[in-house]
């Protein structure tokens, strides 16, 4: 048992890491109707991990970092273009198409590789059970830098979400809302892909938004569930041999179908 321990510590903290931060900009999603920015601005992340691949450099290297995080700072300046066509065009609209084109575009790109279905499969469930302690401290690091500075903000881009005043500048705060996702996404994405990262930001988000309207009490909630929700995926996937990013979306999944069926019986 205590080597089971041993085994899936690592993985869980750097589950607890991520779920720290991304629960956080969830309540953000959440609010502002953009529920598939997340997955789309990390699917053009994995495009720029792809890339670097193409030429040579492996998806742990600090050149596919830099990839990753120039692609993810252009999605993040187009989302920040098009937020002001919202009354024409629904956003969500660009960010469909941004995601679609930025899967194409990878799949074309690694068509011709031997190892390109292996390296599409990491894009979507990353690899969690292979973490190292140096990523993990890494990432956490990255993670409190800007979380600081969102909590040093805070007023701005909370009042940018949830109103009804805006704060000066709003296109600004905008953008910087954007790029420190993008920044947050392109580190996540390299530790459990695509896949992962989605959940880790909307389900626990949309759980705690059910129960209050807190803001306060929406993080403590999200960080409960996504904490719980981890460790259970990482149990699972140990205990039945599945991949560990698909078992812990599934569990995410399942665990919101079974609060809905509960909130549904006690009505």
């Amino acid at each position: 048992m205590s080597d089971y321990f041993v085994f899936l510590l690592w993985p869980f903290l750097a589950c607890v890491v991520l779920v720290g931060i991304h629960v956080y900009f969830g309540l953000h999603i959440i609010q502002r109707g953009i529920i598939f920015v997340d997955l789309s601005l990390a699917q053009v992340a994995a495009l720029g991990m792809t890339v670097a691949f193409l030429v040579g450099h492996g998806p742990d290297t600090t050149t596919a970092y830099l990839f990753s995080l120039g692609f993810a700072l252009v999605g993040a300046t187009v989302f920040t273009l098009t937020r002001s066509i919202q009354g024409k065009v629904p956003q969500e609209a660009i960010i469909g198409i941004v995601y679609a084109v930025s899967s194409a575009a990878a799949i074309m790109a690694v068509s011709h590789q031997p190892e390109g279905a292996e390296h599409i499969r990491y894009l979507l469930v990353g690899s969690l059970l292979t973490v190292t302690p140096a990523t993990v401290g890494k990432t956490a690091l990255v993670y409190a830098v800007l979380g600081l500075f969102h909590w040093i903000y805070r007023k701005r881009f909370l009042s940018l979400t949830f109103g009804p005043a805006k704060p000066s500048r709003p296109a600004l705060w905008d953008f910087l809302f954007y790029a420190t996702f993008a920044m947050i996404v392109t580190s996540s994405v390299e530790i459990c892909g695509v896949l992962v990262v989605f959940v880790f930001l909307v389900v626990p988000s949309v759980f705690a938004a059910l129960q209050t309207d807190r803001i306060g009490l929406r993080l403590a909630l999200g960080w409960l569930f996504g904490l719980l929700g981890s460790a259970v995926g990482l149990v699972l996937s140990f205990m039945i041999d599945t991949p560990t990013g698909a078992t812990v979306v599934c569990t995410f999944g399942l665990m919101l179908l079974l609060y809905a069926g509960i909130r549904r019986l006690k009505r």
